[in-house]
């Protein structure tokens, strides 16, 4: 059974309600994977060109699972089809806690594996392909903590969070769940996940850091074996690290690019860890607003320009391959910003973002943190942007993506 389709308040507010359609691809061609051709990527047998347009809504998963929220997982994938976006990026895990799909290590819940194919058959429902995180950094859903916790109780000695990238019996926890989650069935589709095209990428971690090996050595020796092991699963799909996109020891000359000097010595390297075999993104996130927490507009501005040329530049010249700008965002929530310094902000980005697809440099795209529908407020972090709320916000993305003709 499906779930009744949700009234698109914001459409009919702004005369859209035409443009949201949903429609299952009619031919294989149409949808094809999404694959790399050095530094763009491209579709279907004429290898048209791809670009990201994209939004995070990290609780997609959790949403489906409850039979009260799920409403509110389609309504988010149709609004950002109807702005034209193209790529949602959302977690595919959950670690402990509470909807749960990973309930233990080696031990997934059926029902919240459910809500995930849910998701996913939504997603290809409306055209939208997904970029699926497979853990966290941070407590949020669980995550590396989790991992360690559940280690320890199983009498693993361990001293830090950090011992998730290191640990001989943590590693196999994530790689059952990762072989887990590549090899579902989804219950709604019966298409592997490992062979379904809506699927962009899997992303190792979101955000990984290990500060405690600030020469980089313990990360990159995870991220080589991990992206490994996911192309030994599934050959087809795209894989990103997540990484926020600081510079790290193997290149002194671009510390100074850095928002500070703490960033420098997390133990990632954008340059190193994007040489590991089995990565095609280049994975960046921005957030001036935490990252220099005292600067003036026109600061957070150049910071932006600076930020993502330098990683551009990075990704086409030394790396080749395409660029992700996996989050971007710009908090209201303590009212040191305005929505009009937001867009500003958000224009920034796919300004740069443009420039250098116009010219051939690079592809890849931008995904911003974060797109809500009505009803899920309270998930907001002050990042949020909900359409009914600020149809300039929505004129902004629908202009970017006539822009991009995704």
């Amino acid at each position: 059974t499906t779930t009744p389709r949700v009234p698109l308040l914001p459409y009919v507010l702004l005369g859209l309600a035409s443009t949201v359609m949903s429609q299952e691809p009619d031919a294989e061609e149409e949808w094809a994977a999404v694959e790399r051709r050095g530094a763009h990527l491209v579709t279907g047998a004429a290898e048209r060109p791809f670009i990201i347009h994209g939004f995070n809504t990290y609780w997609l998963m959790s949403f489906a699972a409850d039979e009260a929220t799920r409403p509110r997982v389609t309504a988010a994938i149709a609004e950002a089809a109807g702005a034209g976006l193209n790529v949602c990026r959302t977690w595919a895990f959950a670690d402990g806690g509470y909807h749960a799909l990973q309930t233990a290590p080696f031990c997934y819940d059926e029902e919240v594996f459910q809500a995930l194919d849910f998701v996913v058959s939504e997603a290809r429902r409306y055209k939208m392909r997904l970029i699926l995180s497979l853990c966290n950094n941070w407590e949020d859903y669980g995550g590396k903590a989790q991992y360690v916790r559940w280690g320890k109780e199983a009498g693993v000695d361990l001293t830090s969070d950090d011992d998730f990238f290191s640990d001989p019996t943590l590693k196999g926890y994530y790689k059952a769940f990762v072989e887990a989650v590549l090899s579902r069935i989804n219950t709604i589709t019966n298409e592997a996940y490992k062979d379904d095209p809506t699927i962009l990428a899997w992303e190792l971690i979101n955000e990984p850091r290990c500060p405690s090996d600030p020469s980089g050595d313990t990360l990159q020796a995870w991220i080589e074996e991990m992206a490994s092991y996911v192309k030994s699963i599934d050959t087809m799909h795209l894989v990103e690290i997540g990484i926020e996109g600081y510079y790290g020891p193997s290149t002194p000359e671009l510390l100074l690019v850095n928002p500070d000097d703490y960033s420098g010595h997390v133990g990632t390297d954008f340059i190193r860890n994007h040489q590991a075999m089995g990565i095609d993104l280049a994975s960046v996130h921005i957030y001036s607003d935490t990252w220099l927490p005292d600067s003036t507009e026109e600061s957070h501005v150049q910071f932006v320009n600076t930020w993502m040329q330098q990683h551009i530049d990075d990704a086409a010249n030394l790396l080749a391959m395409p660029i992700v700008i996996g989050e971007f965002g710009l908090s209201l929530k303590d009212g040191k910003f305005e929505n009009e310094f937001r867009e500003t902000f958000m224009q920034t980005v796919y300004n740069n973002f443009l420039g250098s697809w116009e010219s051939g440099m690079i592809g890849g795209g931008c995904l911003l943190w974060q797109l809500f529908p009505e009803g899920a407020e309270h998930m907001d972090d002050g990042y949020a942007v909900i359409f009914a709320k600020s149809p300039s916000t929505f004129n902004l993305l629908a202009n970017h993506s006539r822009k991009l003709e995704c």
